[in-house]
Order: structure tokens, then sequence, then C-alpha cells
């Protein structure tokens, strides 16, 4: 008898984003000559710029002679990419990482999730409450959760950290003390930040009680403030306690092309069941070779060039592009009597909703009403009733009409 991981079981529902897209597509066939516009699934739509491009043609190129042909790459990332994400992303803002505590990969969100794999399974996870939801179902997935209460939309054995207007969207330490902490700033769904003053206050935590923070960066690029850290290494003795996660998704565009990169600090331990301390850097190296056969050669090329002197000015053109349209969504909400937050360092505004709504009611007005389509708040945890996601990674001229449609709403 085959028998099943019954942790499967505890999900709920299906991913948030499968629920929005199958009540956007029953809604498009029903109403097949509406205009939909859609501000909910944070993809983005501008082209990878052409420096980008270019090297990837380049790259391309080489797999089709003798001479420079490739076959399996590194599973962990050419050195050639490494070294660019060593000195750019982190030598330049004072951060010593070696090549080998950084792990390129597909995604950030696949990390986010494989990550658990060096983790035991006893392991007391805090999340932020609301949360993107990967971080949440892996742990699911995994066993880490217990069961699902239904009446408080919670998880018996996950620690939830509320970050609403109440706090300012600055969650508090938690009193039970978690062995896993996950934090996402720019933060996914709300769009705020921490000053580095609030960042410290998690790390000095995390080191008073041996926990791991896992520190989700992939929005950093986006950061405007001066005061809010782009890397939780910009942090003192952040590298003893966190992992760090980032992504040339939403940086540069490779939602469809998949390229990110994992931090794991080489003097960063863990322990076993007796106390032995274990560094955690080899476990994730045995891991990522053995389950991961490294991302493509054109793409990590690709990925390269986003740190040529080119990419960047031509990917802060796309990066200021998503910006103005943040500017605008927020700008039009607030002009029409909503409460808004976020859209200053990060491609995401989160509105709270009209009283008498849920976040669920709320998504069908907005696309029944005026054909937008966003994410509901209670989508990403139950602190997240009462509010709802909009991202800035439409064209600017559909986030001006979506903005338009939605000041006609009654």
């Amino acid at each position: 008898m085959i028998n099943i991981n019954e942790n499967f079981l505890n999900l709920q529902d299906s991913y948030l984003f499968s629920t929005v897209n199958k009540k956007v597509v029953e809604f498009q066939k029903n109403n097949p000559n509406k205009k939909i516009i859609k501000l909910g699934i944070g993809d983005v739509t501008r082209p990878i710029v052409p420096s980008v491009l270019e090297a990837m043609h380049k790259a391309v190129d080489e797999l089709g002679k003798v001479e420079t042909f490739r076959g399996y790459g590194p599973e962990q990332g050419y050195e050639f990419l490494r070294e660019k994400i060593a000195e750019f992303d982190y030598k330049k803002r004072g951060i010593e990482i070696s090549i080998d505590e950084i792990f390129v990969s597909d995604g950030a969100k696949c990390d986010c999730g494989n990550i658990g794999d060096i983790l035991g399974v006893n392991n007391k996870v805090a999340i932020t409450d609301p949360v993107y939801p990967v971080y949440l179902d892996t742990n699911v997935m995994a066993g880490r959760s217990g069961k699902y209460n239904q009446e408080t939309g919670m998880f018996e054995n996950i620690i939830y950290m509320p970050a609403n207007s109440e706090n300012n969207f600055i969650p508090e330490l938690p009193s039970e003390v978690p062995d896993m902490i996950y934090l996402c700033f720019p933060n996914n769904p709300t769009g705020t930040t921490l000053s580095k003053q609030e960042l410290k206050k998690w790390v000095d935590y995390a080191r008073a009680n041996k926990a791991l923070i896992l520190f989700d960066s992939a929005y950093e690029a986006y950061i405007s403030e001066d005061n809010v850290p782009h890397s939780i290494y910009e942090i003192e003795g952040a590298k003893d306690v966190a992992i760090e996660f980032r992504s040339f998704s939403k940086t540069a565009g490779f939602t469809g092309v998949r390229c990110a990169y994992t931090i794991v600090p080489k003097n960063l331990k863990g322990y076993t069941k007796d106390g032995k301390e274990i560094l955690l850097n080899p476990l994730w190296n045995r891991r990522h070779g053995t389950k991961f056969n490294g991302v493509s050669y054109p793409v990590q090329r690709a990925a390269e060039a986003v740190y040529s002197e080119e990419g960047q000015k031509q990917i802060k053109e796309n990066i200021n592009y998503y910006m103005n349209n943040a500017q605008i969504i927020k700008e039009g909400l607030q002009e029409t009597g909503f409460t808004a937050y976020g859209g200053v360092n990060a491609p995401y505004i989160w509105l709270k909703i009209p009283q008498g709504l849920t976040s669920w009611e709320f998504f069908d007005k907005l696309l029944n009403e005026v054909n937008v389509v966003g994410t509901p708040g209670v989508g990403f945890g139950p602190s997240g009733e009462g509010y709802f996601r909009l991202t800035a990674f439409g064209t600017k001229e559909n986030t001006i009409e979506a903005i338009n449609r939605i000041k006609t709403m009654k």
C-alpha cells in the first residue's frame, strides 16, 4: 500500500493565486467582451532589457560551437555570476560575502520552500501575518504546522506575528521563542519596510535565542529610502543567525527566465537534538548538489549582465516605471478615500477595504463592477482580513485605467 505525506491534507483549499486565477477565468468565460485589468499576481510586464538579452543571445550562440559548448555547470552557480553578486550586492554595501556562501537557483520561492530540507521538522516556526503563502504552506507540507483551526484561520503549531495598521506593520518580537523566523522586507504583501533599527532588534533576538532568521529580500531593488536595509547582513551579527534569499525576477524581469540566489554564511550554525553545533552551509551545499542541477548557462550569463553599467541603467528605468505606477495607484486610491500603505519602497499597495465587506467580497466587487483584479488580504493570513493588495507591475496605461475605474465604484 502506497502511503502519502498526510501533511498535504492540512493545506487549505488551493494556492492563493490559483484561486484568484480560477475566479478570473470563470468571470471572463461568462463575460467574454469585458476587458479585465489584472493588478493581482505580482508578475512583471516590462521586457527584459537589451543589454541582458544581448548577453543571453551570445551565450546561446556559444552552445552551438564545439569549442564553447558547455554541459553540466556547477550546481552552486558559475563563478562569474557569484563574483558579480558578491561584489555588487554586498561588497559595495560594506558586506563581505564569499562566493562559496552564494548558491544560485531558479527562484527565491523555490529556495524559501526547499531550505526546510536541512532543518528539523520539530522546529517551531514564526511568520509575520499577513505573509507570502509559500513560507506557511511549505512548513505545513513538512509537518511543522500541526492542525488547522477553521475558526481562527491559524495552524496550531505556528507562531503568528500580526503586522497591521495598529502596529504600523512592524511585528512584535514573539513571547514564545521560535526556532525559525520568516521575515520579508520590503514586505510582500503590505509593501512596508523595517528600518535598520527595527531589523537589528530581530537579529539581536535571534542571537539571544539561537533562532534562525529566513530573510526574503526579493524586493530590495525597489528601496528608495536611506534607512531601509537592502540586506539583513547590513546589521551587525546577522551572519551568525540569518539566511538571505534574493531574486532576479522582480529586479530584472526574470519571472519567466528563472534565476535567484541564496546566501548561507559559512559561520551559521544549527544544532542536533543533543546540542551539537553543525554548520548549515555544508548541509545546504549537499542538498543543493543532490537535488538541483544548476541554472542554465545562458540564464546565468544574462544575470551577470544585470550588473553591467548599461544593465544597471536599463533595469533602473524599468524599476522607476513600476514605482511610478505604484504612485499612481496609491495617490488615486487616496483621492478616492481609501487608506493605502506601501508603494514607496516596494511595488505593492496595501489598501484598507470599506467596512462591511470581507476581503474576498471586495475582490468580487472589484472584479464584477469595474473588472479590476487584485488579491484579497485574507489570502495572506488572518491579519490580512480587511485589506487588499494591488501590484504596480502592470502597464502604465492599464494602471491609469484601473484607478479611473475604481474611482467610479459605488
